[in-house]
């Protein structure tokens, strides 16, 4: 048993058996948005796109990173983060919102 209580080291067929299924996921996921880049959405483009890779984003979290695991310390990291990131994408937000229209003279 290791500090973070995982089991000792796994044989290759255990990896192999946990890591392709959801490198399979994550290809597929892939080919869907090299598919939907080539799709006339119009407007909807940009939400189809956050949402293809904010699920990949939780694929990798919840396998990779291991955020299945009830571990509080390492789900709080994770949580903060996730804080951060949200600050950071709110002031970048504010600032663009409070700028003026650049007046092009001819």
């Amino acid at each position: 048993m290791t500090a973070l209580r995982q089991p000792g080291p796994a044989s290759a067929g255990v990896l192999w058996r946990r890591t392709v299924p959801v490198w399979l996921v994550l290809l597929g996921l892939l080919g869907l948005t090299l598919a939907l880049a080539y799709q006339p959405l119009g407007r909807l483009a940009g939400p189809v796109a956050l949402g293809i890779a904010a699920l990949k984003a939780m694929v990798v979290a919840l396998w990779f990173m291991q955020l299945r695991r009830p571990d509080p310390l390492l789900r709080l990291a994770a949580s903060v983060s996730l804080v951060w990131v949200a600050f950071l994408f709110a002031l970048t937000l504010s600032d663009l919102l409070t700028r003026t229209a650049v007046q092009v003279r001819s």
